[in-house]
């Protein structure tokens, strides 16, 4: 057994992470991610081949509430690893306590005199300081960062590098390779390998493009935006308290808005929250009038919200 294909429930005992693919749907479900069996099937073969999955897709499509799942289903911690350009490997990785170390070395220099009395010779003396120095760098003053939090875990976690595409390609290559290993290297310590082989979900937005290196270590996974359908059974699943008539509008409006040519589409957090406001207002179904007051709940940009209220009467009267 290993951590990847094996995790402990919160009494402690193993249990196998997925029986099968139909499992991980009706687990996910359970938490109110519904996934297609694409996506499932996805999710069962990396839990089985021990591989990363690298997750792209438009902003808003659920490719990080994917990771946050996964970890919640399994009942294992989620360490996440935001990127940014500029990102680099000692951000990711660890930092030094600097202030512990400070404080310490406050007490070591009290303690270097007792040393130096205490020594027959000089050579003695400094032999018994640099004892001391190894002590400032050892793991009591390490501050683990996300990537070598994951590697140094005591029980199995899921791994969340987000936004992968906004880090530089220099950072990419660095977490290729922690990714083939998973072992770091840090000069004071020596090698440091994984306890468990963590699951890594990467999400990328496609603001550029992921090296052949990067996506030939992972499994592919492109979500796209969900049917009508789709979205249909996701909102009355995490909203039991909505109609259907006004559940079809929002999707019906939704569905249409990401058909326009707009700097942002409305994302599914965005539409659950534009249907819990709607339930609030005590609304029954879309009228032109609670369409425009509430455009601004699910798109985020001026110039979006005039294009669209120049075409509420056609939307209005298309969604019937």
């Amino acid at each position: 057994m290993d951590g990847f294909t094996w995790v402990r429930s919160s009494k402690g005992k193993l249990k196998d992470m997925f029986k099968s693919i139909s499992d991980v749907q009706e687990r996910f479900k359970g938490k109110g991610y519904l996934c297609n069996r694409q996506v499932a099937t996805v999710i069962y073969l990396a839990t089985r081949m021990k591989k990363p999955i690298l997750v792209e897709g438009p902003p808003g499509v659920g490719k990080t509430e994917l990771g946050k799942t996964l970890a919640e289903v399994l009942g294992i911690e989620l360490i996440r690893l935001q990127c940014y350009e500029g990102l680099d490997e000692a951000k990711a990785l660890y930092e030094w306590k600097y202030a512990k170390q400070l404080l310490y070395t406050q007490i070591l220099k009290d303690k270097i005199g007792n040393i130096l009395n205490q020594s027959a010779t000089l050579q003695e003396a400094v032999d018994q300081i640099s004892e001391e120095e190894d002590v400032f760098f050892s793991e009591r003053f390490l501050e683990p960062r996300p990537l070598l939090k994951a590697i140094l875990a005591d029980e199995p976690t899921v791994l969340l590098i987000d936004e992968v595409d906004r880090s530089d390609p220099e950072f990419e290559a660095f977490l290729l390779e922690v990714l083939s290993d998973f072992q770091v290297s840090i000069p004071e310590l020596g090698t440091l390998r994984a306890k468990h082989i963590p699951l890594v979900i990467l999400t990328s937005n496609n603001s550029r493009e992921m090296t052949d290196a990067l996506k030939r270590r992972c499994l592919h996974l492109y979500i796209h935006f969900p049917e009508k359908e789709e979205e249909l059974r996701m909102l009355q699943m995490r909203i039991p308290d909505l109609s259907e008539t006004l559940a079809r509008q929002i999707v019906e409006v939704v569905y249409r808005l990401r058909k326009m040519d707009l700097k942002k589409s409305p994302s599914i957090s965005e539409t659950l929250d534009w249907a819990k406001s709607l339930i609030v207002l005590n609304a029954e179904k879309l009228d032109q009038t609670t369409l425009d007051s509430t455009l601004n709940l699910i798109l985020k940009y001026e110039r979006d919200i005039e294009k669209v209220r120049n075409h509420l009467p056609q939307i209005i009267k298309e969604m019937g």
